[in-house]
């Protein structure tokens, strides 16, 4: 399920955010630091991540450890939603 959170982040953030053809980011590469998404962009991706998994996103939960790359992504849905990962 971990490869699922991982392709379906990565389509979401391509779909939304890399506008150029060639444009690809590394899993463990930060979205703000590179300029992929900025704070606008961090509400978009928590709106897609409630409404896609069905989960609620806490404000303590909002930190770069859970969400400032592909990876950590990953892991905080896998942790997030332990049975179906």
């Amino acid at each position: 399920m971990a490869q699922r959170f991982r392709a379906n982040v990565r389509e979401f953030i391509a779909e939304n955010f890399l506008f150029r053809a060639d444009a690809e980011i590394a899993d463990s590469q930060s979205l703000l630091d590179s300029g992929v998404i900025d704070s606008t962009g961090v509400l978009e991706l928590i709106a897609y991540l409630e409404a896609t998994y069905g989960i609620s996103i806490a404000d303590e939960d909002i930190v770069p450890e859970n969400l400032d790359s592909i990876d950590n992504m990953t892991g905080y849905l896998a942790r997030k939603l332990p049975v179906a990962a």
